[in-house]
Protein backbone atom coordinates (compact mmCIF):
# COMPACT_ATOMS: atom_id res chain seq x y z
CA UNK A 1 0.00 0.00 0.00
CA UNK A 2 1.50 3.78 -0.98
CA UNK A 3 0.38 6.86 1.25
CA UNK A 4 0.07 9.91 -0.46
CA UNK A 5 -0.90 13.86 1.31
CA UNK A 6 -4.07 14.78 0.66
CA UNK A 7 -3.54 17.89 -0.94
CA UNK A 8 -7.07 20.05 -0.11
CA UNK A 9 -8.49 23.61 -1.82
CA UNK A 10 -6.81 26.28 -0.52
CA UNK A 11 -9.11 29.12 -2.33
CA UNK A 12 -8.05 32.93 -2.20
CA UNK A 13 -11.18 34.31 -0.63
CA UNK A 14 -14.02 33.48 2.22
CA UNK A 15 -13.44 32.34 5.37
CA UNK A 16 -10.60 29.29 5.43
CA UNK A 17 -11.38 27.43 8.70
CA UNK A 18 -10.19 23.86 7.12
CA UNK A 19 -6.64 23.99 7.54
CA UNK A 20 -5.86 24.66 11.00
CA UNK A 21 -4.39 28.07 10.13
CA UNK A 22 -4.03 31.09 12.38
CA UNK A 23 -7.13 33.24 11.28
CA UNK A 24 -6.01 36.63 12.69
CA UNK A 25 -3.19 36.52 10.68
CA UNK A 26 0.93 37.15 12.11
CA UNK A 27 2.32 39.90 14.30
CA UNK A 28 2.41 43.17 12.83
CA UNK A 29 6.18 42.92 13.46
CA UNK A 30 6.78 40.23 11.30
CA UNK A 31 5.46 42.30 8.27
CA UNK A 32 7.73 44.80 9.52
CA UNK A 33 10.79 43.40 9.69
CA UNK A 34 10.32 41.64 6.20
CA UNK A 35 9.58 45.15 4.78
CA UNK A 36 13.71 45.47 6.00
CA UNK A 37 14.59 42.80 3.81
CA UNK A 38 17.89 44.37 1.65
CA UNK A 39 19.12 43.46 -1.41
CA UNK A 40 21.99 42.37 0.22
CA UNK A 41 20.30 39.27 2.33
CA UNK A 42 18.34 38.02 -0.94
CA UNK A 43 21.23 37.80 -2.65
CA UNK A 44 23.19 35.83 -0.25
CA UNK A 45 22.54 32.67 1.52
CA UNK A 46 21.30 33.11 4.99
CA UNK A 47 22.63 32.63 8.78
CA UNK A 48 20.56 31.52 10.67
CA UNK A 49 22.28 32.15 13.77
CA UNK A 50 19.31 34.91 14.72
CA UNK A 51 16.29 32.61 14.52
CA UNK A 52 17.97 29.49 16.21
CA UNK A 53 18.79 31.67 19.47
CA UNK A 54 15.13 33.00 18.98
CA UNK A 55 13.44 29.78 18.99
CA UNK A 56 15.88 28.14 21.62
CA UNK A 57 15.22 30.99 24.10
CA UNK A 58 11.57 31.07 23.40
CA UNK A 59 11.22 27.35 24.10
CA UNK A 60 13.75 27.25 26.78
CA UNK A 61 16.32 24.70 25.20
CA UNK A 62 19.84 25.07 24.42
CA UNK A 63 20.39 26.48 20.76
CA UNK A 64 22.36 22.74 20.10
CA UNK A 65 19.11 21.13 21.13
CA UNK A 66 16.74 22.72 18.25
CA UNK A 67 17.00 21.86 14.49
CA UNK A 68 14.79 24.69 12.05
CA UNK A 69 12.75 22.74 9.49
CA UNK A 70 10.99 24.26 6.79
CA UNK A 71 7.78 23.62 8.27
CA UNK A 72 7.31 20.93 10.65
CA UNK A 73 6.68 18.49 7.84
CA UNK A 74 10.32 18.73 6.58
CA UNK A 75 11.04 17.47 10.37
CA UNK A 76 9.05 14.39 9.97
CA UNK A 77 9.84 13.66 6.47
CA UNK A 78 13.87 14.00 8.29
CA UNK A 79 13.30 12.41 10.77
CA UNK A 80 11.78 9.68 8.62
CA UNK A 81 14.73 9.30 6.53
CA UNK A 82 16.95 9.06 9.28
CA UNK A 83 14.94 6.30 10.95
CA UNK A 84 13.69 4.00 8.02
CA UNK A 85 17.08 4.15 5.99
CA UNK A 86 18.51 1.30 4.50
CA UNK A 87 15.05 -0.54 5.02
CA UNK A 88 14.98 -3.99 3.23
CA UNK A 89 12.83 -3.92 0.61
CA UNK A 90 11.53 -7.31 1.64
CA UNK A 91 11.19 -7.14 5.52
CA UNK A 92 10.81 -3.28 5.86
CA UNK A 93 11.56 -1.18 8.89
CA UNK A 94 8.16 -0.13 10.92
CA UNK A 95 6.45 2.92 11.55
CA UNK A 96 3.52 2.86 14.06
CA UNK A 97 0.81 5.26 13.72
CA UNK A 98 -2.12 5.92 15.83
CA UNK A 99 -5.10 6.52 13.21
CA UNK A 100 -6.59 8.99 12.57
CA UNK A 101 -3.43 11.20 12.44
CA UNK A 102 -1.74 13.69 10.56
CA UNK A 103 -1.32 11.85 7.06
CA UNK A 104 2.09 13.30 6.45
CA UNK A 105 3.25 10.34 8.77
CA UNK A 106 2.37 7.54 6.70
CA UNK A 107 3.15 9.34 3.44
CA UNK A 108 6.72 10.12 4.93
CA UNK A 109 6.96 6.44 6.16
CA UNK A 110 6.03 5.21 2.72
CA UNK A 111 8.57 7.64 0.98
CA UNK A 112 11.73 6.60 2.98
CA UNK A 113 10.82 2.54 2.41
CA UNK A 114 9.37 2.17 5.62
CA UNK A 115 6.35 -0.16 6.53
CA UNK A 116 2.71 1.93 8.18
CA UNK A 117 1.77 -0.19 11.23
CA UNK A 118 -1.60 1.40 12.67
CA UNK A 119 -3.32 1.48 15.64
CA UNK A 120 -6.17 2.77 16.07
CA UNK A 121 -7.56 5.11 18.77
CA UNK A 122 -10.44 4.14 21.42
CA UNK A 123 -13.86 3.87 20.93
CA UNK A 124 -14.34 7.34 21.95
CA UNK A 125 -11.32 8.57 20.95
CA UNK A 126 -9.18 7.56 23.84
CA UNK A 127 -5.65 7.17 23.75
CA UNK A 128 -4.74 2.85 23.47
CA UNK A 129 -1.67 2.73 25.00
CA UNK A 130 -1.64 -0.89 25.22
CA UNK A 131 -2.70 -1.67 21.65
CA UNK A 132 0.82 0.65 20.96
CA UNK A 133 2.83 -0.74 23.11
CA UNK A 134 1.93 -4.10 21.62
CA UNK A 135 2.76 -3.00 18.47
CA UNK A 136 6.30 -1.88 19.13
CA UNK A 137 8.31 -5.19 17.80
CA UNK A 138 11.84 -5.83 16.35
CA UNK A 139 11.42 -3.90 13.31
CA UNK A 140 9.87 -0.97 15.26
CA UNK A 141 12.12 2.17 13.81
CA UNK A 142 9.79 5.12 14.34
CA UNK A 143 6.89 5.95 16.63
CA UNK A 144 4.34 8.87 15.64
CA UNK A 145 2.52 10.65 18.49
CA UNK A 146 0.32 13.70 17.89
CA UNK A 147 -0.24 15.46 21.27
CA UNK A 148 -2.87 16.89 21.08
CA UNK A 149 -4.32 14.82 18.50
CA UNK A 150 -4.92 15.96 14.98
CA UNK A 151 -8.19 15.55 14.27
CA UNK A 152 -9.33 15.04 17.33
CA UNK A 153 -7.40 17.25 20.03
CA UNK A 154 -7.46 14.69 22.47
CA UNK A 155 -4.66 14.71 24.39
CA UNK A 156 -1.83 12.48 25.66
CA UNK A 157 -1.13 11.32 29.03
CA UNK A 158 2.70 12.13 29.76
CA UNK A 159 3.11 8.97 31.56
CA UNK A 160 1.87 7.31 28.50
CA UNK A 161 3.98 9.18 26.05
CA UNK A 162 6.91 7.98 28.75
CA UNK A 163 6.27 4.54 28.91
CA UNK A 164 6.19 4.17 24.92
CA UNK A 165 9.53 5.41 24.56
CA UNK A 166 10.80 3.07 27.25
CA UNK A 167 9.14 0.14 25.94
CA UNK A 168 10.27 0.86 22.15
CA UNK A 169 14.61 2.22 23.41
CA UNK A 170 15.47 1.05 19.64
CA UNK A 171 13.19 3.40 17.83
CA UNK A 172 12.60 7.33 17.92
CA UNK A 173 9.66 8.74 19.09
CA UNK A 174 8.56 11.93 16.93
CA UNK A 175 5.98 13.38 19.43
CA UNK A 176 4.18 16.17 17.03
CA UNK A 177 3.31 19.21 19.68
CA UNK A 178 1.95 21.50 16.87
CA UNK A 179 -0.53 22.70 19.24
CA UNK A 180 0.90 22.67 22.37
CA UNK A 181 0.55 26.85 22.57
CA UNK A 182 -3.14 26.00 23.01
CA UNK A 183 -3.19 22.99 25.03
CA UNK A 184 -0.55 24.95 27.20
CA UNK A 185 1.54 21.07 27.66
CA UNK A 186 4.83 20.53 25.87
CA UNK A 187 7.54 17.63 26.80
CA UNK A 188 9.80 20.63 26.39
CA UNK A 189 9.18 22.09 29.76
CA UNK A 190 8.88 18.44 31.61
CA UNK A 191 12.69 17.54 30.35
CA UNK A 192 11.50 14.10 28.76
CA UNK A 193 13.61 14.70 25.48
CA UNK A 194 17.04 15.22 27.87
CA UNK A 195 15.64 11.81 29.93
CA UNK A 196 14.35 9.74 27.38
CA UNK A 197 16.86 10.59 24.21
CA UNK A 198 15.21 8.38 22.07
CA UNK A 199 12.34 11.07 21.73
CA UNK A 200 12.17 13.98 19.51
CA UNK A 201 9.90 16.72 20.05
CA UNK A 202 8.21 18.47 16.91
CA UNK A 203 7.07 22.04 17.18
CA UNK A 204 5.79 25.07 14.36
CA UNK A 205 5.60 28.43 13.81
CA UNK A 206 2.89 27.71 11.30
CA UNK A 207 -0.20 27.78 13.60
CA UNK A 208 -0.18 30.18 17.08
CA UNK A 209 2.38 32.41 15.30
CA UNK A 210 0.72 32.88 11.69
CA UNK A 211 3.91 32.31 9.93
CA UNK A 212 1.81 28.85 8.05
CA UNK A 213 2.79 30.82 4.27
CA UNK A 214 6.99 31.49 5.42
CA UNK A 215 7.36 27.58 6.58
CA UNK A 216 9.37 26.98 9.66
CA UNK A 217 9.16 24.43 12.00
CA UNK A 218 11.71 22.44 14.54
CA UNK A 219 13.02 19.48 15.79
CA UNK A 220 13.84 19.53 19.55
CA UNK A 221 15.98 16.46 21.14
CA UNK A 222 19.41 15.59 22.78
CA UNK A 223 22.14 16.93 20.33
CA UNK A 224 22.96 12.96 19.54
CA UNK A 225 19.70 12.59 18.59
CA UNK A 226 19.62 15.64 16.39
CA UNK A 227 22.82 14.48 14.38
CA UNK A 228 21.47 12.46 11.52
CA UNK A 229 18.47 14.66 11.11
CA UNK A 230 21.32 17.48 10.42
CA UNK A 231 22.46 15.20 7.98
CA UNK A 232 19.12 14.81 6.10
CA UNK A 233 18.24 18.59 5.58
CA UNK A 234 19.73 20.61 3.19
CA UNK A 235 22.09 23.61 4.46
CA UNK A 236 20.20 26.11 3.86
CA UNK A 237 16.60 24.80 3.65
CA UNK A 238 14.90 28.30 5.34
CA UNK A 239 14.84 31.52 2.98
CA UNK A 240 15.86 35.04 4.01
CA UNK A 241 12.54 35.89 5.23
CA UNK A 242 12.16 33.65 7.59
CA UNK A 243 15.71 34.99 9.03
CA UNK A 244 13.64 38.21 9.67
CA UNK A 245 10.72 36.78 10.01
CA UNK A 246 10.81 34.12 13.17
CA UNK A 247 12.85 36.27 15.84
CA UNK A 248 9.98 39.40 14.93
CA UNK A 249 7.32 36.89 15.69
CA UNK A 250 8.30 35.56 19.10
CA UNK A 251 9.55 38.85 20.03
CA UNK A 252 5.51 40.07 20.15
CA UNK A 253 4.38 38.07 23.18
CA UNK A 254 1.31 40.26 23.83
CA UNK A 255 -0.08 39.06 19.69
CA UNK A 256 0.45 35.66 20.79
CA UNK A 257 -0.99 35.97 23.92
CA UNK A 258 -4.33 38.06 22.34
CA UNK A 259 -4.38 35.29 19.82
CA UNK A 260 -4.58 32.19 21.82
CA UNK A 261 -7.59 34.15 24.20
CA UNK A 262 -9.40 34.49 20.70
CA UNK A 263 -9.01 30.43 20.48
CA UNK A 264 -10.20 29.82 23.64
CA UNK A 265 -13.54 32.03 22.98
CA UNK A 266 -14.00 30.77 20.03
CA UNK A 267 -13.84 27.05 21.33
CA UNK A 268 -16.02 27.92 24.10
CA UNK A 269 -18.27 29.36 21.64
CA UNK A 270 -18.40 26.12 19.47
CA UNK A 271 -18.96 23.98 22.76
CA UNK A 272 -22.38 25.68 23.42
CA UNK A 273 -23.73 26.29 20.42
CA UNK A 274 -23.08 22.24 19.46
CA UNK A 275 -24.68 21.53 22.69
CA UNK A 276 -27.77 23.59 21.60
CA UNK A 277 -28.43 21.99 18.73
CA UNK A 278 -27.39 18.35 19.84
CA UNK A 279 -24.47 17.72 18.04
CA UNK A 280 -21.91 15.44 19.25
CA UNK A 281 -18.18 17.03 19.72
CA UNK A 282 -14.88 16.55 21.79
CA UNK A 283 -13.57 19.02 23.85
CA UNK A 284 -10.26 20.10 22.11
CA UNK A 285 -6.57 21.16 23.47
CA UNK A 286 -5.69 22.21 19.68
CA UNK A 287 -6.97 25.35 17.82
CA UNK A 288 -10.03 23.22 16.33
CA UNK A 289 -12.73 21.35 17.20
CA UNK A 290 -14.48 18.28 15.84
CA UNK A 291 -17.98 17.78 15.22
CA UNK A 292 -19.67 14.68 14.06
CA UNK A 293 -23.04 15.79 12.26
CA UNK A 294 -23.36 12.24 11.08
CA UNK A 295 -25.49 12.14 8.01
CA UNK A 296 -25.81 15.59 7.81
CA UNK A 297 -22.05 16.10 7.42
CA UNK A 298 -21.67 16.78 3.35
CA UNK A 299 -24.82 18.79 3.56
CA UNK A 300 -23.38 21.22 6.02
CA UNK A 301 -19.80 20.96 4.36
CA UNK A 302 -21.40 21.86 1.15
CA UNK A 303 -23.64 24.10 2.35
CA UNK A 304 -20.96 26.60 4.76
CA UNK A 305 -19.06 26.10 0.99
CA UNK A 306 -22.03 27.77 -1.02
CA UNK A 307 -20.92 30.56 1.61
CA UNK A 308 -17.52 30.52 1.17
CA UNK A 309 -17.16 29.45 4.67
CA UNK A 310 -14.58 25.94 4.07
CA UNK A 311 -14.46 23.47 7.15
CA UNK A 312 -12.60 19.75 7.06
CA UNK A 313 -14.64 16.77 6.37
CA UNK A 314 -12.56 14.33 8.26
CA UNK A 315 -14.97 11.35 7.70
CA UNK A 316 -12.49 9.10 5.82
CA UNK A 317 -10.40 9.08 8.66
CA UNK A 318 -10.52 5.90 11.19
CA UNK A 319 -13.68 6.04 13.22
CA UNK A 320 -14.47 9.81 12.24
CA UNK A 321 -17.36 8.61 10.33
CA UNK A 322 -19.55 11.87 10.04
CA UNK A 323 -16.91 14.28 11.74
CA UNK A 324 -15.96 17.67 10.06
CA UNK A 325 -13.11 19.29 11.72
CA UNK A 326 -13.64 23.30 12.26
CA UNK A 327 -10.90 25.87 12.83
CA UNK A 328 -11.07 27.99 16.14
CA UNK A 329 -10.13 31.30 15.66
CA UNK A 330 -10.74 35.07 16.45
CA UNK A 331 -14.61 34.99 17.90
CA UNK A 332 -15.21 37.33 14.28
CA UNK A 333 -15.26 34.49 12.45
CA UNK A 334 -16.54 31.77 14.79
CA UNK A 335 -20.19 33.81 15.32
CA UNK A 336 -20.41 33.58 11.16
CA UNK A 337 -19.56 30.34 11.30
CA UNK A 338 -22.27 28.99 13.93
CA UNK A 339 -24.96 31.43 12.27
CA UNK A 340 -23.78 29.42 9.16
CA UNK A 341 -24.24 26.00 10.52
CA UNK A 342 -27.40 26.98 11.64
CA UNK A 343 -28.90 28.46 8.76
CA UNK A 344 -27.96 25.38 6.98
CA UNK A 345 -29.15 22.85 9.44
CA UNK A 346 -32.15 24.58 9.68
CA UNK A 347 -32.85 24.48 5.55
CA UNK A 348 -32.67 28.43 5.13
CA UNK A 349 -31.97 29.27 2.15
Amino acid sequence: MTYEYERVATPASGLRLHLNENTAGCSPRVIEALRGLTREQAAFYPDYGAPVAAAARWLHVAPEEVLLTNGLDEGILAVSMAALRNSPVENPFEAVVIVPAFDMYAACTDAAGGRVVEVPLGKDFEFPLPAVIGAVGERTRLIFLTNPNNPTGQPIPRDAIERIAAAAPGALVLVDEAYAEFAGETLIAADTFRRLPNVVVGRTFAKAYGLAGLRVGALVAAPETLAPFRRVIPPYTLNACVVLALPAALEDRRYVETYLEQVRQSKAMLYAAFDRLGIKHWPSGANFVLACFGPRCREVTGGLAARQIYVRDRSADAGCAGCVRITAGITEHTRALIAAIEEVLCGAA
